[in-house]
C-alpha cells in the first residue's frame, strides 16, 4: 500500500472510532546515386549484376559461416522468412512469431483502453522475451531460430475445443518444438517446449527466460495506475511476495523455487506460472519519465527441463478475483483485497455478491445500491443495539453530569464513581460503540474493494463515464493541494450527507465541546481524501449513510426514551446491594494505582 492509501486508511479509521466511541546495420549496396556517369551506363550495365551477385554471396558466405561458428548444427535454422501466426479463443487473441516462437501480441477481446482502442495487454514494441540454453557452443538463444507452423484444434474430454499451435525446427541432428495451447473460455495459454535429441549439443539442463515489458498505459489516471501496478510473485513454500508499489528502482533475487510471476497492473495482469517450480528468479521494476508507460517490469528465470521437456504456462487476462482463483495456488493475490482483519469481507461476502447481482441487473450503480441495503439488513441487529447504547448514556446525562460538578477536578476519582454508576445502572459505555466497531470490517473492506474491483472498469452510472474512477463534475482552472484540478459530485455527495448524519448522531450521544464540533470536521477532510479516489466508492458511502440515517429515524419512531429510563431504574433498584465484580475491582485498582504514581 502507497502512502495516499495509507494515510486515507489511517484517517478513514480514526473517524470510524471517533464515531465510534463519542457519537455512535545492413551491407550497402551500390544504387543509382553511387554508379558511374550516365556515359559508362553502356559500358557497366552488364558487369554490375555480376558485381552485386559477387558481394552478396561474398555477405551470405561470410554470415553463413559466423552462424556455424556461433550455432553449429542449428546454424542451418537461423535463415527462413518471419511470418505471424494468430492463436485465438472467444476471449484473447494471441499472435506468435515464426521467428523464435515468440508471443508477439495479446489481444483482450473483452476489453478496450481507456481511449476505447483495443486493449493489448502485450505488444511487440513494448514486449520482449528471450530464451536461451547452455550448449557446447556457449549460451545460444532459441529467438534466432525459425520454425514452421501448424494450427490445429481438438475437443477435450468435456467436448470443449482447444486451439493448438506447433512451431517446429528440425535438422538432421535433431528437433526442437514450441507448442502452444489455448482452451476456449480461458485467458491461460499452456505451453512446452521440447527438445528431441541433439545429443551432445545442449549441455545445460534449463531453459533461461528473460521478460522485460514496458507496461503500457491504459487507463486514465496514470497516478492511480502506477499506484497499482507491480510485480507479485508466489514461492513454492506457500508466501506470496511482491517488489511493492514505489517507483524508484527496485530489485530482488529470489533464492526460493516460485510457482509463479505477476506482472500486475491496476485491472489486468500477465503472469507467468510455473507446472513444477522456476528457479534462480531475478526480478526489477521501476518507474519512467515517459508518461505512456506506467512501469518497467522484468523476470529473468531457470524453467527446469525434464526429459527435455519445459512446461509452463501463461496468464494474459483481467484481475477478476474469482477468475484468477482457478489459475492457481494463490493467484488470486494479483487483487489487492486489503489486510486479513478486511480480506475476508471482500474474499466471501462482497465477491460473491457482485456475482450474484451481475446476473440479474447490468448497471453497476443499481448493484451497488443493493449491495448497501444487503449489509445493512444484514448488520441491523447490531445497528440497533448501537442506537439503544447511545440512547441509555443519554437518559442517564443528568447523573453523568452531577458526578462532573461533584468530582470534576479529580480526573481519577470521576472515572471510579462513573464505573460504579455504569454498574449501578446496568448500562455499560461501550454498549453504543461496540455494534459499530463490529461493522467497521464492512467500511474498511470497500475502502479496498472499489479501487480494485474491474466490474466497475468503464461501467458509467449517472454523470460518472466510469466507476472505477472518480467523476469529474467540473475541471477548476488550478490545483488545490491534497485535493486536485477537479470536482467529484459523488465526494460532495457523500460529505453533506455525513455531517447530516453526524448532526443527527449528536443528538443521541453525550459528546460536548470540541468532540462534538470533531464530526464535522472529519467529512471535509475525507472530502479532500476520497476526491480521487473512484465514484464507485465516494457512492457506496453516499447511499450508505444515507440508508443509516433512515434506519435510525425509523428506530427513534419505536424507541421510547421514557422506556428505557424505566429499565434503567429497575436496574439500579436490583443493584444497589450488588457486589463489585472482579473486573471492576480489578480496574479500580489500576486507577488507583496511576493515580498514585502519578501523584507522586
Amino acid at each position: 500500500m502507497d502512502k495516499n492509501q495509507a494515510t486515507g486508511l489511517i484517517l478513514f479509521a480514526g473517524v470510524i472510532l471517533v464515531y465510534s466511541f463519542f457519537f455512535a546495420s545492413s551491407p550497402e549496396i551500390p544504387t543509382e546515386e553511387t554508379q558511374v556517369p550516365a556515359q559508362a551506363e553502356s559500358v557497366d550495365r552488364d558487369v554490375q549484376p555480376a558485381m552485386q551477385s559477387t558481394i552478396l554471396s561474398e555477405n551470405d558466405s561470410l554470415q553463413s559461416a559466423q552462424n556455424i561458428a556461433k550455432y553449429g548444427e542449428l546454424a542451418v535454422l537461423t535463415s527462413g522468412e518471419e511470418s505471424q501466426i494468430t492463436l485465438e479463443n472467444d476471449l484473447i487473441q494471441v499472435t506468435v512469431s515464426s521467428k523464435g516462437a515468440l508471443i508477439e501480441e495479446v489481444n483482450l477481446k473483452e476489453f478496450k483502453n481507456w481511449e476505447q482502442m483495443p486493449l493489448l495487454l502485450i505488444d511487440a514494441e513494448n514486449s520482449q522475451m528471450d530464451f536461451s540454453i547452455e550448449s557446447r557452443m556457449g549460451l545460444v538463444s532459441l529467438n534466432d531460430l525459425y520454425y514452421s507452423s501448424d494450427l490445429q484444434t481438438e475437443q477435450d474430454e468435456e467436448g470443449a475445443t482447444i486451439h493448438i499451435l506447433t512451431l517446429s525446427a528440425a535438422t538432421e541432428s535433431g528437433q526442437i518444438s514450441h507448442v502452444f495451447k489455448l482452451k476456449d473460455g480461458s485467458y491461460e495459454v499452456h505451453k512446452s517446449l521440447k527438445i528431441d535429441r541433439y545429443s551432445g549439443y545442449f549441455t545445460g539442463n534449463s531453459i533461461r527466460l528473460t521478460w522485460a515489458d514496458q507496461v503500457k498505459a491504459q487507463e486514465r489516471d496514470l497516478a492511480e495506475s502506477r499506484r497499482k501496478t507491480q510485480v507479485n510473485y508466489y514461492l513454492n513454500s506457500g508466501s506470496y511476495e511482491n517488489l511493492g508499489v514505489g517507483d524508484d528502482l527496485e530489485q530482488e533475487l529470489v533464492e526460493e523455487p516460485v510457482k509463479w510471476i505477476g506482472f500486475s497492473q491496476r485491472f489486468f495482469t500477465a503472469g507467468l506460472i510455473a507446472t513444477d517450480s522456476f528457479q534462480n528468479v531475478s526480478l526489477a521494476q521501476s518507474t519512467p519519465a515517459d508518461s505512456s508507460i506506467v512501469k518497467f517490469m522484468e523476470a529473468s528465470m531457470d524453467i527446469p527441463l525434464k526429459e527435455g521437456v519445459a512446461d509452463y504456462s501463461y496468464y494474459f487476462g483481467p484481475d477478476n478475483y474469482k477468475t484468477l482463483k482457478k489459475v492457481t495456488e494463490g493467484f488470486e493475490n494479483n487483487v489487492d483485497m486489503g489486510y486479513f482483519f478486511v480480506s475476508w469481507v471482500n474474499k466471501y461476502i462482497i465477491v460473491n455478491l457482485f456475482a450474484f447481482l451481475e446476473k440479474y441487473f447490468s448497471n453497476y450503480g443499481v448493484i451497488i445500491i443493493l449491495i448497501v441495503f444487503i449489509i445493512k439488513l444484514a448488520l441491523s441487529p447490531l445497528t440497533y443495539k448501537s442506537y439503544i447504547g447511545m440512547a441509555k448514556m443519554r437518559v442517564i446525562k443528568p447523573e453523568i453530569d452531577e458526578l462532573k460538578e461533584k468530582y470534576g477536578d479529580d480526573a481519577t476519582k470521576m472515572q471510579q464513581e462513573q464505573m460504579k454508576l455504569f454498574g449501578q445502572l446496568g448500562v455499560s459505555p461501550i454498549s453504543g460503540c461496540l455494534p459499530m466497531v463490529l461493522q467497521m470490517p464492512f467500511l474498511f473492506a470497500m475502502f479496498f474493494f472499489f479501487p480494485n474491483a474491474i466490474q466497475l472498469r468503464q461501467e458509467s452510472f449517472l454523470w460518472a463515464s466510469d466507476l472505477s474512477t472518480y467523476d469529474t463534475f467540473f475541471n477548476l482552472p488550478f490545483t488545490i493541494p491534497f485535493y486536485g484540478s477537479h470536482v467529484s459530485l459523488f465526494t460532495l455527495l457523500m460529505t453533506v450527507s455525513q455531517i447530516v448524519y453526524t448532526h443527527f448522531n449528536n443528538q443521541l450521544t453525550t459528546a460536548q465541546g470540541p468532540m462534538k464540533n470533531l464530526g464535522y470536521i472529519m467529512p471535509v477532510m475525507f472530502m479532500f481524501i476520497l476526491n480521487s479516489y473512484p465514484a464507485g466508492l465516494s457512492f457506496y458511502y453516499f447511499v450508505s449513510n444515507m440508508v443509516t440515517f433512515g434506519q435510525q429515524a425509523v428506530i427513534k419512531l419505536f424507541v421510547d426514551d421514557t422506556k428505557i429510563r424505566a429499565k434503567v431504574e429497575e436496574s439500579k433498584a436490583k443493584n444497589v446491594n450488588k457486589k463489585k465484580s472482579k473486573f471492576q475491582q480489578k480496574l479500580e485498582d489500576a486507577m488507583k494505582a496511576a493515580d498514585s504514581n502519578r501523584k507522586k
